[in-house]
């Protein structure tokens, strides 16, 4: 070997390649420590002449070992075997083997096998074990020095295998072992390699010792070991290892990037085949034939089950095809309508027209299911007017209703008032997703019914500008006069689109145009900035146009009031100037908590100063007073007169019948994401209610008013970490407040039964809404015992904490209701129980109502829009049978109980609470 061969790293290691070794490997085969039993007699039995093998022998057998080298690829020698040696004590055969393969042509997976054999009749070989080892460690390394490999007896597993069969305290002993052993050679090999200063006394008691204690793990092992040796390599009589390395490992071969292009005159057109057996299989020529197909029971239970299919799961298209195919079947089940919509071919006129003639002999679908009509799914403007006329059933508003009757005919009126009145506040739990779904109506018919005027809609939102001025004199009796005769050619009875349709309802009624009106107005703020420009096709500019509508709606109903009641001439007028007086009241809120934000001082000093400014009723800024009451943002039904401040941002609102009405002003927070959380227990609970459930849950209110403020609603309460402070336990906060000595554990029956109803309800309604961050902060009692949550920043699944349980059921809580054998705690499983099961029924009005939101600011959703719904539904778990859902839920509970995780995170959490204090 030249010296030129030599490659020099540093002073400490020098190398070789291994493509530069034309030499063949040899292997030095030691020894083999350990004891191998005879053949049991079952053995002997199938193989007589074992009874001539070497393992019956006194002395040492005569065994034989096999060398082979082979790769990933396959073997790449014929096998070497040692000569033949008798041993009397041990088995020693210290023999270098030279093995016919040659180093440059070795790859770099290439292994090293061992085969350890023993004779027994004229040709009969039994196997003792076997061993293999790589012959380039992980660095790309040749071996070299002595090796101790475990062989494998026939019939062994793996060590993989073997491990996992071993018990925890044998796991660990195995692998410090393993540690020890592999550390020792790798300090044996430095000190072969010169890393190591060599001392001879010292070398030479040391290497006795590594003997020593090699020699006693081999005697308490129950294998047996197997001693070789690699070769060393010197050049110019200084040591170095031999490196993998393939001769054109280096050169770089460009892959030829060519691009062509190839035009394909039918790539966007339709497949000609499948429109062939779309309208084969849907052929409208046998419409008069499909009237009298009636399917067998294999297809009516197939038709069954489509028609159960939530509305996130697409149709395959043999389903659509059966679906077409008995659609006029199917026309008297109302749940199947959705899915024969889906299936509707609307590119073919014939059958566009077909399906909108089923669409008014269809049977009528419940409103909350006419909820996936307007969903991004459907565009016909067809669909959508029906979903909307579905939503339209209560009785016409007060002004078309009156128009017919005389003064004489008041209480009749009156009666359709308050029947108008129980269908709004259904509409009023859809009414935040009803917003969202004016994104996918068609613009140019939502501006098409806008009317050009000079309608006071001077500044975004103030819908109410200049009312002061018309309600003042005579001067403008020629503007109305002119506004009269234009509005009086409008047709009430036309179709409505859901602009319409919304506007039309809010216009009759305080509560639904107050919250319409917030709605819109955060919608109209999203998107764009101040100063900013709108784009015309945006949902912005979309929005805009629904509010200048919304305001032409309240001055146009003056005027056909002005024919009917004259009681109610003011209504319209009074509903727009509430409006216009709420949005200034909010923005002088805003302004004066930033400007005292903005202030030095205290939290003494900000309260005095808030208290003065709010209080002052001769100061330009006071808003409120007690002649001139308005309803409150938050609770329409609510008329405040004036206010004062408990704290900042908290305030305490004096009502019109001698109440208070507390709610927070948060300033810089967007509340959209906790109001439809708000908005979603609310439905839950009526759900529940529905079913004569009552969980006694609190679902208090939120408004947004802007994206970056809002009202919440404050209920008298503190949170479980605070009790837990003051009382000790759960209980004894109960127990302080509504003692009782019949009661069980000292508290009266109901106000502990409202806590397990409480409990139970919330615990799987944030389950269902994968609510997170979940913590004793922001879980609040009341003295009367409903816990409720708050702070919704974390839902669907997201949270900041590791390994969360599926839903927040804390030891403390259990231990509430008597621990896990209590029966009050069994009562909270059985309610637990019963209101999953009520609200899988009702998952697909729920799924619906998150389809609307898909596309809603909202911070949880937007991050992954396209699995909302899948997150949503994953939680229902809606391919489980009912009984197989009660088991999953119970599993559910039982996880988090017995979760440890939270138990440590919530030790963290108050750790940071107290140093943040």
């Amino acid at each position: 070997m030249e010296k030129g061969d030599l490659h020099s790293l540093d002073s400490t290691f020098s190398y070789i390649y291994s493509c530069d070794l034309d030499l063949r490997l040899w292997i030095k085969i030691g020894s083999l420590e350990g004891e191998v039993g005879k053949p049991d007699f079952e053995a002997i039995l199938d193989k007589p002449l074992l009874r001539l093998s070497g393992l019956h022998e006194e002395e040492k057998p005569s065994f034989h070992i096999t060398c082979q080298i082979s790769c990933q690829d396959g073997t790449l020698n014929h096998s070497v075997v040692t000569p033949y040696k008798s041993f009397s004590s041990r088995w020693s055969w210290n023999e270098w083997v030279e093995l016919p393969v040659r180093i440059c042509d070795m790859p770099r997976d290439a292994e090293l096998r061992f085969q350890i054999s023993d004779s027994f009749g004229p040709r009969g070989l039994s196997q003792i074990g076997s061993a293999q080892i790589s012959l380039f460690g992980k660095n790309g390394l040749l071996r070299e020095g002595i090796y101790d490999l475990q062989v494998l007896k026939p019939g062994d597993e793996s060590m993989t295998s073997s491990l996992t069969e071993m018990n925890r305290l044998a796991k660990v002993v195995w692998l410090w072992t393993k540690l020890i052993s592999c550390g020792t050679q790798w300090l044996v090999k430095m000190h072969h390699r010169g890393g190591i200063p060599k001392v001879d006394w010292m070398d030479r008691l040391t290497f006795r010792e590594i003997e020593m204690v090699n020699e006693k793990e081999k005697r308490h092992s129950n294998h047996i070991y197997l001693m070789i040796q690699f070769p060393s390599f010197e050049v110019d009589r200084k040591p170095c290892g031999v490196v993998y390395y393939e001769p054109d490992g280096d050169d770089v071969y460009p892959v030829p990037s060519h691009s062509f292009h190839v035009d394909d005159p039918e790539l966007l057109l339709d497949n000609v085949v499948e429109n062939k057996h779309q309208k084969l299989a849907r052929s409208l020529r046998s419409g008069l034939s499909d009237r009298d197909l009636k399917p067998n029971a294999s297809i009516r239970d197939a038709l069954h089950i489509m028609c159960l299919y939530p509305p996130t799961k697409p149709l395959a298209a043999e389903e659509e095809d059966l679906l077409w195919k008995f659609r006029f079947y199917l026309v008297s089940n109302k749940k199947a309508l959705s899915k024969f919509l889906q299936c509707v071919p609307w590119t073919m006129p014939e059958a566009s027209k077909q399906a909108c003639d089923l669409l008014l002999k269809w049977a009528p679908v419940n409103p909350e299911d006419a909820l996936e009509f307007l969903t991004p799914r459907f565009h016909q403007q067809a669909v959508r007017r029906y979903a909307v006329a579905r939503l339209n059933q209560a009785p016409d508003d007060v002004s078309s209703s009156c128009v017919s009757f005389s003064l004489n005919s008041m209480c009749i009126a009156l009666d359709s008032f308050q029947a108008i009145l129980i269908s709004f506040q259904d509409l009023q739990l859809y009414l935040l997703q009803l917003v969202q779904a004016l994104k996918y109506e068609n613009y140019d018919v939502i501006k098409s019914c806008l009317v050009s005027s000079s309608s006071p809609v001077s500044t975004l939102g103030h819908v109410g500008e200049g009312s002061e001025k018309e309600e003042s004199g005579d001067e403008g009796g020629e503007k109305k006069d002119e506004e009269k005769e234009r509005y009086e050619g409008i047709d009430e009875d036309q179709d409505l689109d859901l602009a319409s349709f919304l506007i039309r309802r809010a216009s009759n009624n305080t509560a639904l145009a107050n919250y319409l009106y917030w709605y819109l107005m955060v919608e109209c703020e999203e998107g764009g900035g101040e100063g900013g420009k709108v784009e015309e096709a945006s949902p912005q500019s979309m929005y805009i146009t629904v509010m200048k509508r919304f305001s032409q709606s309240l001055i146009q109903g003056i005027f056909l009031l002005m024919k009917a009641v004259r009681l109610l001439l003011q209504e319209h007028r009074w509903r727009r100037t509430m409006l216009s007086r709420q949005q200034k009241f909010v923005d002088r809120l805003v302004v004066i908590l930033r400007n005292l934000a903005k202030e030095g001082g205290n939290r003494k000093k900000k309260i005095e100063r808030l208290q003065g400014i709010l209080g002052d009723s001769e100061s330009h800024r006071c808003i409120l007073s007690s002649s001139d009451p308005l309803p409150f943002p938050l609770e329409p039904n609510e008329l405040v007169l004036y206010y004062s401040s408990l704290m900042p941002a908290k305030l305490a609102f004096s009502m019109v019948d001698g109440g208070e009405f507390v709610a927070i002003m948060k300033q810089g927070d967007d509340l959209r994401q906790d109001q439809l959380i708000l908005q979603m227990i609310s439905l839950m609970d009526k759900l529940l209610r529905r079913d004569n459930l009552d969980l006694k849950l609190t679902p208090y209110r939120v408004l947004a008013t802007s994206t970056k403020h809002g009202f919440v609603q404050f209920i008298e309460s503190v949170p479980i970490a605070e009790a837990l402070t003051l009382d000790g336990s759960i209980q004894g906060y109960l127990r302080r407040h509504n003692p009782s000595d019949s009661g069980p554990y000292g508290i009266s029956a109901d106000v502990l039964d409202n806590y397990v109803r409480s409990c139970a309800g919330y615990c799987v309604i944030t389950y269902l809404l994968g609510v997170g961050d979940r913590h004793l902060d922001n879980l609040l009692l009341t003295r009367n015992g409903k816990m409720f949550h708050i702070d919704f920043g974390y839902i669907l699944g997201r949270d900041p904490k590791p390994m969360p349980p599926p839903m927040k059921l804390s030891r403390e809580m259990v231990e509430a209701m008597g621990g896990l054998s209590s029966e009050h705690y069994q009562q909270f499983r059985k309610q637990a129980y019963i209101a999953f099961l009520s609200l899988r029924r009702h998952a697909n009005l729920i799924l619906n109502l998150f389809s609307l939101m898909v596309d809603a600011s909202v911070p949880d959703i937007t991050l992954e829009p396209d699995k909302t719904l899948r997150k949503v539904q994953e939680k229902f778990r809606l391919d489980l049978t009912e009984e197989e859902a009660i088991q999953y839920l119970q599993g559910v509970i039982d996880v988090s109980v017995s979760s440890v995780m939270p138990v440590l995170v919530e030790q963290i959490h108050k750790f940071a609470q107290y140093w943040r204090k």
